[in-house]
C-alpha cells in the first residue's frame, strides 16, 4: 500500500489540519501517518488557542516514521515559527522523500494566525525551495509575493514571482476571487488552467488543507504532478459540494462522499 505522512497541525473539531490531511490520504486510498507540530483548539467558528508543539518532539516524530516506514509522500501545513519550519526542513533534507507539497497556512478561516511573522522568511528561503509545489491562496501567495492580486493576470504574475523566489511548481487557488474559482498550475515552463465551478455553501473549513492533502496522496500513487493537481481538484471539489453543516460557522468538507455513496446510498 502507498502512503503518505502529513506534518501539520491538530484541529480539535475535525475539519482541517492533521484530522483532514488523514480523512483525505483514506479515501483516496492511501495509509496516513502524521507529525503534529502544533495542537489548536477549534471549531467551525473560532480559533481558541495554539500551543506548538516542542521541536525536540517534531523531530522525533519525523524519524520514528522515516525509520520504520517507507513514505511515499509528504504533505506540510501549519509551521507556525522558524523553529519549526527549520527543524522540518532539515529533517526532511536528511530523508530526501519523493515527493513535498507544502501548503503554507497562515491564517484560519476564521482569521486568527497560524504562521508567525518571522517565520515566513524562513519559510520562504528554507522550506519552499525544497518542495515538489506548493499549495497558496491567493491571500497567502500576496503575501509570499507581496503584491497584490485581483485577476488571473495577477495570477499568472504572482506564480512567476513564486518560482524566481525557488518555489519548483506552484498551484494558485483562485477560490478568492469573485469568477470561478479556477486555480492556476505553474511549473515554471507552462500554465495549466484547473478549472472549478462555484459551489454555493458556507461549508469550506479545511478545503486548503483537503486539496494539498490530495495532491499529496495521488502523487504517491506515482501519478504526474500535472494529473495530481487534477485529480485533487475533483476530489475536494465533490468534497464541498457534499459539504456537511456541522457546528455553527464554516462547516467541513465531505472527504468520505464517494465511500459513503457507495455504502449506503
Amino acid at each position: 500500500m502507498k502512503t503518505a505522512l502529513t506534518i501539520a497541525g491538530s484541529d480539535s473539531g475535525g475539519g482541517a489540519g492533521i484530522q483532514a490531511d488523514l480523512k483525505t490520504f483514506a479515501a483516496n486510498g492511501i495509509y496516513g501517518m502524521s507529525v503534529i507540530t502544533a495542537v489548536t483548539a477549534q471549531n467551525t467558528v473560532e480559533v481558541r488557542s495554539v500551543q506548538n508543539i516542542d521541536v525536540q518532539i517534531i523531530q522525533d516524530q519525523i524519524e520514528a516514521v522515516f525509520d520504520d516506514i517507507k513514505v511515499d509522500a509528504v504533505k506540510i501545513g501549519m509551521l507556525s515559527s522558524p523553529s519549526i519550519v527549520t527543524t522540518v526542513t532539515d529533517a526532511l533534507a536528511k530523508y530526501q522523500p519523493n515527493h513535498i507539497v507544502v501548503d503554507p497556512v497562515m491564517v484560519s478561516k476564521g482569521g486568527h494566525r497560524l504562521l508567525a511573522e518571522d517565520a515566513i522568511s524562513t519559510l520562504k528561503k528554507t522550506l519552499m525551495p525544497f518542495a515538489d509545489i506548493i499549495t497558496p491562496n491567493i491571500p497567502e501567495a500576496e503575501i509570499l509575493t507581496k503584491q497584490k492580486i485581483a485577476n488571473e493576470l495577477d495570477m499568472k504574475n504572482a506564480c512567476i514571482s513564486l518560482i524566481k523566489q525557488g518555489a519548483k511548481s506552484v498551484l494558485l487557488k483562485g477560490g478568492h476571487l469573485r469568477t470561478d474559482p479556477n486555480d492556476l498550475f505553474y511549473d515554471g515552463d507552462e500554465f495549466y488552467w484547473i478549472k472549478g465551478k462555484r459551489i454555493h455553501t458556507k461549508n469550506t473549513h479545511g478545503t486548503g488543507c483537503t486539496l494539498s492533502s490530495a495532491i499529496a496522496a495521488n502523487l504517491a500513487k506515482e501519478h504526474t504532478l500535472l494529473t495530481s493537481v487534477q485529480l485533487a481538484k475533483a476530489y475536494i471539489e465533490l468534497a464541498i459540494e457534499h459539504s456537511l453543516s456541522l457546528g455553527n460557522g464554516h462547516g467541513p468538507t465531505n472527504h468520505f462522499y464517494e465511500l459513503y455513496k457507495r455504502a449506503f446510498l
